[in-house]
């Protein structure tokens, strides 16, 4: 992947105004982030202005990134372009692969391998991540000498950057770059909405979670506006899947598990997919991300669960609840983070090994309980 300097129009403030003071992330009395204030969005509109005309701009997501991960940052990136940044990278940790689903998207010329990555931007701007640990080597870049600029919507995420837009309510962190694209005075597009309605859309599971709001179908009637086509955006990212993959499926599903007991009653399904499985079908590792919906489905159990082996003995552990268990206090307290209905981790050792500290961690208090509104 290579960087694209492209052309842009000067929109709106153009960059290179005052700099505003650093600001963190408001908090609930439970001591969970509320979202952000008006200093927040100040300081986060202030932190792109304040580039010089040859600011250097990085965009980083997370490892394995997803729709919402890749969307939002790409669709920003392109709303950066319109306001004139030009020396701007986009890049995430790990092998510089784009998952097939998404290789359509607008805007992937920005892309370039983490080993090309700007060292020393003037701007780093952090999409989708809970944790500054999800951006692999790439997190050296939140403390250089540049600004550091986090967007999110994980409840999990204390704010790891010097300007934090942490918002739990957003379905997805495209809601909360199309508002800051929005105060930066760039207008959608059709490129910029197709990369923030493939977030939207695959973080609210094509519209059907709890967190699918009035304010998440305004926004979705704002990105079709622009004249995407949805029905091509939706065969393309859930419709579209290998045969390989779809035998893959086959066999990882005919080994899961259900433990009816577990989760204090409440239930627990799983299985897990191994390196050789992908090799025995010739798959890539991004084709497992989708493994957890048919597995989640399962009546008899509220949590779900889906270990995908990335090393020897490691493991990317995700975790889904219908509503009755708090699946981010189980991946917290596992090294992970997430949201109450969708978490994750990642562990060492064994498959049993692993599916055991899940299990105590159900049997325990860190697993909660109580439907979120919010999904």
């Amino acid at each position: 992947m290579t960087a694209h300097p492209g052309g842009a129009l000067t929109e709106a403030t153009p960059v290179g105004s005052a700099p505003a003071e650093p600001a963190g992330l408001a908090s609930t009395a439970a001591g969970r982030p509320a979202g952000p204030t008006e200093a927040d969005w100040a300081a986060a509109v202030a932190a792109v202005r304040q580039l010089p005309p040859d600011g250097r701009v990085l965009l980083i997501c997370h490892v394995n990134p997803d729709g919402d991960a890749l969307g939002s940052m790409l669709g920003f990136g392109l709303g950066l372009r319109r306001l004139g940044v030009r020396r701007l990278q986009a890049t995430f940790p790990g092998p510089p692969e784009v998952p097939e689903p998404f290789r359509g998207l607008p805007g992937l010329e920005l892309l370039v391998p983490a080993a090309d990555a700007d060292p020393a931007p003037d701007l780093v701007i952090c999409f989708d991540a809970a944790s500054d640990s999800r951006l692999g080597d790439l997190a050296d870049r939140l403390t250089g000498t540049g600004t550091a600029l986090v967007l999110d919507h994980h409840a999990s995420n204390a704010g790891f950057g010097d300007v934090n837009l942490v918002d739990p309510a957003a379905a997805a962190t495209s809601v909360v770059a199309e508002e800051l694209l929005a105060r930066l005075g760039v207008t959608l597009d059709a490129g910029i909405a197709e990369c923030l309605y493939v977030a939207l859309s695959t973080d609210t599971g094509s519209f059907r979670f709890d967190a699918t709001t009035p304010a998440v179908h305004e926004m979705a009637a704002r990105l079709l506006a622009t004249g995407i086509r949805p029905g091509d955006i939706s065969r393309r990212v859930f419709d579209s899947r290998p045969f390989g993959a779809v035998r893959l499926f086959g066999e990882v599903l005919g080994r899961a598990r259900l433990e009816p007991a577990a989760a204090a009653g409440r239930g627990l399904v799983w299985t897990y997919a191994t390196q050789d499985d992908l090799a025995r079908h010739d798959q890539r590792p991004y084709v497992l991300e989708a493994l957890i919906d048919p597995v989640r489905c399962t009546a008899e159990a509220d949590v779900s669960c889906v270990l995908k082996q990335t090393g020897p003995v490691e493991w990317a552990v995700s975790l889904r609840s219908k509503g009755a268990v708090d699946v981010s206090r189980v991946a917290v307290a596992l090294g992970g983070g997430g949201h109450r209905l969708a978490a994750g981790f990642t562990a060492k050792g064994t498959v049993d090994e692993v599916v055991d500290r899940i299990r105590a961690e159900l049997a325990g208090p860190a697993a909660g309980g109580g439907l979120d509104p919010q999904g």
